[in-house]
């Protein structure tokens, strides 16, 4: 029994030692920079871009702009859980800027649309009052 019992204290130092070297490697090691999410954000700041969002929807892309500018800042800082939330709000805010640009250009085809039908109506019905 004391036999038993005294491995188990010899082995002790070694675990322990072997435990916090363990436990200062995970403090130790950072999470990797979030590129993944800095690249997407980046692509879709673009996007919006060529399809105008500075015209229609300057405030979102704006907003895309400057939660990027803030993510590349927290990398730098070595904050990169920071910088992914960031990145992630920049290209949602990117996306947003896309869909509302979209909607407003949508919207002026259809306000086009519905004035030349009016006018296609105006015009059959004069073409008709012309024939009785």
């Amino acid at each position: 029994m004391y036999v038993f019992q005294s491995r188990q204290i010899r082995r002790l130092p070694a675990v322990a030692a072997i435990t916090g070297i363990m436990a200062l490697t995970a403090c130790a090691s950072a999470p990797p920079a979030p590129t993944v999410s800095l690249q997407a954000a980046q692509q879709a700041i673009v996007t919006a871009e060529q399809a105008d969002a500075g015209h229609f929807a300057s405030g979102e892309l704006g907003e895309a702009r400057s939660e990027l500018t803030s993510a590349n800042a927290a990398v730098s800082d070595g904050h990169m859980l920071v910088a992914e939330r960031l990145a992630n709000e920049s290209r949602t805010e990117a996306q947003l800027a896309f869909a509302r640009t979209t909607y407003v250009k949508a919207q002026a085809v259809n306000d086009e649309m519905t004035r030349g039908n009016g006018a296609l109506i105006q015009e059959l019905q004069r073409s008709s009052g012309d024939k009785q």
